[in-house]
């Protein structure tokens, strides 16, 4: 009797869950934050009809030079820290890739940081491009890494980021090999 109380309790609270989420209609994560300005440079280069905004054909040539360029980011970090030539990098050269970029940060931030507060304002980050600078991108959680305690096999749950199965574990573990559940 109490499981059949227990079950029926769950799909009410369920049923009432997707209601709710129902009525919210079409709003995706991004809807509620407005339209992003579109960068200047990207119109310059991407809006072939001069209209000021990007309609969905300027707006997929703009997503594949975009991809194009980021595989060719990612060929020359193969070319460059793969020392095994495997096609892949192993822990020991992301480690090496991140320490040079974490240097590499560190270079331009002390460069080109104007107002010294630790971190590049929208037009520091400018003067840094127009010199010429390859600003590396930031460490993004989820990627690569050992593990913080979550995360690795035995971690569970599917993953998220690189790392393989359980790479995420609770959250955004840091994938690679963590800690079991159990913290041992």
């Amino acid at each position: 009797m109490k499981a059949r109380i227990i079950c029926s309790t769950l799909a009410i609270l369920t049923a009432g869950s997707l209601s709710a989420i129902a009525q919210e209609g079409d709003k995706g994560p991004r809807k509620d934050r407005g339209e992003r300005p579109i960068p200047p440079e990207v119109l310059e280069k991407f809006d072939a009809n001069k209209d000021g905004k990007l309609d969905a054909d300027e707006r997929k040539a703009a997503g594949e030079a975009r991809k194009a360029q980021m595989e060719k980011r990612r060929a020359a970090m193969l070319e460059k820290y793969d020392a095994d030539k495997d096609g892949k990098l192993d822990e020991t050269e992301r480690e090496q890739m991140r320490s040079d970029m974490e240097a590499k940060r560190k270079e331009i931030l002390e460069k080109y940081d104007a107002d010294k507060d630790g971190k590049l304002s929208p037009d520091e980050r400018k003067a840094a491009i127009d010199a010429g600078e390859q600003i590396p991108p930031r460490p993004m959680a989820g990627r690569g890494g050992e593990g913080r305690g979550k995360g690795g096999p035995g971690a569970g749950g599917p993953g998220r980021g690189k790392g393989g199965p359980g790479a995420g574990g609770e959250g955004r573990g840091k994938g690679g090999p963590g800690k079991p559940k159990g913290g041992q």
